[in-house]
């Protein structure tokens, strides 16, 4: 069975890799994906969005520190255990030229993508609630996990299960920690 998933995840690393690579190079999209990626780091967008969020009116300023607190609990557990179970090497970059935009090179297990991981978990928890704005945090979240694929520091398959994780661990959140309402 492990061997069976070994080869669907190396079978969609490859599609997906040869997809990204007719797209990487042109000046939008590396510069999309780069600054998703490096907005991703230390959950940073995610952060922002959730101070946003606390701050306008008929909501929970306390709301901003549930967010934190959950997001740290997200990134050590992903990236503390979680990683430490896979050891997954990371893609490497086959390019000639250097990477057209700087960017931190992790050294932890490539499996699963950390940054995939909160991004998905943060638009759950933004999200709960009902949220208007629901669209827009997955829409966000979607771009800064493709882009670690994109810039090869993440196979395609560890952006997925790093997804599928965040949206789990979200869930979770949501459920454990149910924030009171205004009033």
């Amino acid at each position: 069975m492990l061997a069976g998933a070994r080869k669907a995840a190396g079978r969609l690393d490859d599609a997906v890799e040869t997809r990204l690579e007719r797209v990487r190079g042109h000046r939008i999209a590396d510069r999309v994906f780069y600054s998703a990626s490096e907005l991703g780091e230390w959950a940073l967008i995610w952060h922002l969005l959730a101070l946003l969020q606390g701050i306008l009116p008929d909501r929970d300023p306390m709301s901003v520190v549930r967010f934190s607190t959950i997001a740290v609990i997200e990134g050590a557990l992903v990236n503390g255990p979680i990683k430490l179970l896979f050891r997954r090497t990371r893609p490497e970059w086959t390019r000639e030229d250097p990477r057209p935009h700087h960017l931190r090179l992790p050294r932890t297990s490539s499996f699963p993508s950390g940054h995939a991981s909160a991004a998905f978990c943060s638009a759950v928890v933004l999200s709960g609630g009902g949220d208007p704005l629901w669209p827009l945090y997955f829409a966000v979240a979607a771009v800064v996990a493709t882009s670690r694929a994109y810039v090869r520091i993440h196979h395609a398959s560890d952006v997925l299960g790093g997804a599928l994780l965040g949206v789990a661990l979200g869930l979770l959140a949501n459920h454990l920690w149910v924030p009171y309402p205004i009033g």
